[in-house]
């Protein structure tokens, strides 16, 4: 990359822009609460608030978490192995509702896009809104899940970045949108789907939002997804996506166990400092020892680092190599994404020609380098377009969009 070309950047960018965003607002719970999100000490805690006997408490947990989690149950009348006297109960205090489907998109290639719109005991505010994506291959069905309402970072590639960071989401909101998937996609484990296998074999948290800034609640929606007596994704097949929180990755390998992936896109701190702001705070050097740290990685379970090749900005052979020497001793595979164009972004997608010579060279280094297949663009669902309609597109936005994703 030239220096005139680094200059430009920097001058549009804004090269001193924060490197984190404050939340806007706070979560407010409806008056009565879901139960969604809770895990099985939570909800034995629920049902003592409504006279549930201690001696019984444990049991009517696990039967909750059976109809809520196994089954996809709805409301309370579905529970038939509950007492009528105790759904009843249930009914007047609490909810088993998850976010509520405002909108679906489906894309040529099947992807599938749902608005979620999210319940709030805030009479004021507009309720908020988020975006969560279904991408069916032929060996798996992969959920891609929001953590945040906007984002916490301002990564200059990235369209979900140029939004605000309204709030976080909590745990129900989060594994609510794996309940929703299964819920449109006819897709729980006591129903017929149409392959006779699961549909959502595999979560992804690379929705909207910086998922380690949100660290509790995704820990526990994630646990939940994990659960093997409830939705029961395995560990291996979850993985959570972050550009650097360095001091919430060990944890998030001690506590949660899944998958991790990497933003990475640059192998130069300076480059870095401009498409990924955090790295000011985490180098990139810290975040590559956490990942040497991050407990339980091995070949068998490889660190993705994920790369969007960016024209003429980091694609380069020298590029490609100062990346290789840099994840030596790390278990990786290198996902090289192709850059997903939006209105109003500077950067361009590097050529074809470039992403396989790239490619090519981390390949016969020894690195698993799939060049990620761009899904979803016809909807705006590829990597990094999404924007909750909490931030609209205009009109003109769109068909620009439409555009660029039929031109490809």
């Amino acid at each position: 990359m030239t220096d005139t070309m680094t200059s430009s950047i920097e001058a549009s960018s804004g090269a001193n822009a924060p490197i984190e965003k404050i939340a806007l607002e706070t979560y407010v719970p409806p008056t009565k609460p879901s139960l969604i999100g809770m895990s099985r000490a939570e909800l034995a805690d629920h049902l003592g608030a409504i006279g549930v006997a201690p001696a019984q408490r444990k049991m009517r947990a696990q039967q909750l978490w059976h109809w809520i989690y196994f089954r996809g149950a709805k409301t309370f009348d579905e529970m038939t192995s509950i007492s009528k006297e105790m759904r009843n109960g249930l009914d007047q205090h609490f909810t088993v509702a998850r976010p509520e489907v405002v909108a679906e998109q489906i894309s040529n290639d099947g992807t599938r896009k749902w608005l979620l719109r999210l319940p709030s005991g805030d009479a004021v505010e507009k309720a908020h809104e988020v975006e969560c994506v279904y991408i069916p291959e032929t060996d798996r069905g992969t959920l891609c899940v929001s953590s945040q309402v906007g984002c916490t970072l301002n990564c200059s590639f990235c369209h979900t970045g140029t939004q605000r960071l309204v709030r976080n989401l909590t745990a129900g909101e989060i594994v609510g949108q794996v309940m929703v998937a299964r819920d449109r996609l006819n897709d729980w484990a006591d129903r017929a789907t149409p392959t006779g296998s699961r549909l959502v074999t595999n979560v992804v948290m690379m929705g909207m939002g910086e998922p380690l800034y949100n660290f509790d609640a995704v820990r526990d929606a994630l646990l939940i997804a994990a659960d093997n007596e409830g939705i029961g994704i395995s560990r291996r097949r979850i993985t959570l996506s972050t550009s650097g929180v360095v001091p919430n990755i060990v944890r998030a390998g001690d506590e949660i166990g899944v998958m991790l992936a990497i933003s990475l896109h640059a192998v130069r701190d300076e480059l870095r400092n401009e498409l990924v702001p955090l790295n000011r705070k985490y180098p990139i050097a810290e975040l590559l020892q956490a990942c040497r740290d991050y407990p339980g990685s091995s070949n068998a379970r490889r660190i993705t680092f994920e790369y969007v090749m960016l024209k003429d900005i980091n694609d380069s052979l020298e590029d490609a190599k100062l990346l290789v020497k840099l994840l030596k001793g790390i278990p990786a595979k290198i996902n090289l994404i192709p850059f997903n164009p939006w209105p109003g972004t500077r950067y361009e997608c590097s050529d074809w020609d470039q992403i396989e010579k790239f490619s090519e060279y981390i390949f016969n280094a020894g690195y698993s380098s799939p060049v990620r297949t761009p899904r979803g663009r016809d909807i705006l669902a590829a990597c990094g377009q999404l924007k909750s309609e909490t931030e609209k597109l205009s009109a003109r936005e769109r068909q620009t969009l439409r555009a660029m994703a039929m031109t490809d």
